[in-house]
């Protein structure tokens, strides 16, 4: 894996100095060195590999998004355009269910019609 290499030093805090002790002037240290980060090519290149690999999941990711949303899209049209025709077709059953009572009722008066003319 990747070791980091950290070079920092703690700054301390100046020590008071009693009233009575000359003032020596302290001298300041050089700045620290940035902290540094030491990758071998080995680890750069999986790094750069992985990196890589998730940009072009990524992208992939956005395609598969605009599909499907392009697909709703398109089945949401579908259906604001066949509700009329569902709608009719719903209210052509309800009719026919109507008709077909009717039709069960005079039925059933004619049967009873013809058991009254068996007696």
């Amino acid at each position: 894996m990747s070791e980091f290499a950290w070079d920092s030093k703690a700054v301390d805090e100046p020590e008071a100095r009693q009233p009575d002790e000359p003032e020596v002037e302290e001298r300041p240290e050089p700045p620290a060195a940035p902290e540094t980060l030491a990758l071998s090519a080995k680890d750069f290149s999986a790094l750069e590999e992985r990196i890589l690999r998730a940009v072009d999941m990524v992208k992939r990711e956005r395609q598969a998004r605009m599909a499907v949303e392009e697909r709703a899209a398109r089945a949401e049209a579908q259906l604001r355009e066949q509700a009329p025709l569902a709608e009719q077709l719903r209210n052509e059953v309800n009719a026919l269910r109507a008709e077909r009572d009717q039709v069960r009722q005079r039925m059933e008066r004619l049967l009873a019609q013809l058991d009254a003319l068996e007696l």
